[in-house]
């Protein structure tokens, strides 16, 4: 376990913002000498998200670590401005904070994870500094925040002046009630295979609009928002967090493929566990995205609405998912 403290500043030159201090560091493998053992690498991740699986996937392609491409690349989208749905320009909780959840986990299981932080952009590297630097894998609020300061991650102001109008007028309507998403972007979960065939995954957010201060859904949960089991596969998941975590959706997903399904008839039946616990057709969305060790790929989702992102061969390609409605 590395435990140094690293200190240090880096830019992501795409948007010219501050970005974690070791993110864009990432460790090139030391490819074996029989070729035939070198694998294809690819990335996938939930939602229309191009660019960040250009960014994994390039670097995979140039011997990065699967867990080093995932986080490398979902810090584009915790940078984007326009996304409402993590990092910078979050929507913020009802009291108008944003507060931020991420989780990765590695091809050996390790894991790292960090809930209801504030200030503090790169969740998803800051998640990876926790499995790799402290003795832990969750640290939350405040305790993650001055971990995060103590690595040389700048704070900043997270709430963005959309983000902000948006939240006064949801204020206005006076019932206090969350806003569910159904087909909108939600959770980034990017899973990755590297050139030694080796899977990691990584999950952030900034959780469900308008939630109560405190509140932490299923994506920085091991086995609800993220799973990995480098022998089976991996699974992510994205939408209503609180209906993940009943049924431990993403560790749910990679058990079915240990017991013979296939990616996409996992990700069906893990959806289907939940809707049968429904009266009717649910108001809300989850949907999920898996991959096994051969490379198939499955997702499936409550409602229509929901895509994934895959890059592979240089090239990216965005796929509409299957909805049971």
């Amino acid at each position: 376990m590395k435990r140094k403290l690293f200190l240090g500043q880096s830019s992501l030159a795409t948007l010219g913002v501050l970005v974690a201090p070791s993110i864009l560091k990432a460790k090139k493998i030391v490819k074996p000498l029989n070729t035939n053992n070198i694998h294809i690498s690819y990335a996938i991740s939930t939602w229309n998200v191009p660019q960040a699986t250009k960014i994994a996937g390039e670097a995979l392609d140039n011997g990065a670590n699967a867990l080093d491409a995932a986080v490398k690349g979902v810090a584009f989208e915790e940078s984007n401005i326009l996304n409402t749905t993590v990092g910078r320009g979050g929507t913020p909780d009802r009291d108008g904070s944003v507060t931020l959840d991420a989780c990765v986990m590695n091809h050996k299981g390790d894991c790292g994870s960090v809930l209801a932080v504030e200030d503090i952009t790169h969740v998803a590297s800051l998640a990876k500094e926790v499995m790799e630097k402290t003795p832990h894998v969750i640290l939350a609020g405040e305790g993650a925040r001055t971990f995060a300061i103590s690595q040389g991650y700048l704070p900043e102001n997270l709430l963005s002046d959309e983000g902000k109008k948006a939240w006064r007028k949801w204020l206005e309507n006076g019932n206090y009630r969350p806003e569910i998403n159904i087909e909108n972007h939600d959770t980034i979960g990017m899973l990755c295979c590297d050139q030694e065939g080796l899977l990691s995954g990584v999950c952030t957010t900034s959780g469900l609009a308008y939630k109560m201060k405190g509140r932490v859904g299923d994506s920085p949960i091991i086995g609800s928002g993220l799973f990995i089991d480098n022998n089976i596969g991996g699974a992510v998941a994205t939408g209503l967090g609180e209906e993940v975590i009943k049924t431990v959706g993403s560790f749910l997903i990679v058990e079915l493929m240990r017991q013979g399904r296939t990616p996409q008839e996992a990700c069906e039946e893990a959806v289907g566990r939940i809707v049968e616990k429904q009266n009717g057709k649910p108001d809300f969305q989850v949907a999920y995205l898996a991959t096994n060790k051969k490379g198939d790929i499955g997702a499936f989702s409550i409602h229509k609405g929901f895509s994934f992102t895959k890059y592979k061969n240089k090239t990216n390609h965005n796929i509409t998912s299957k909805a049971m409605f």
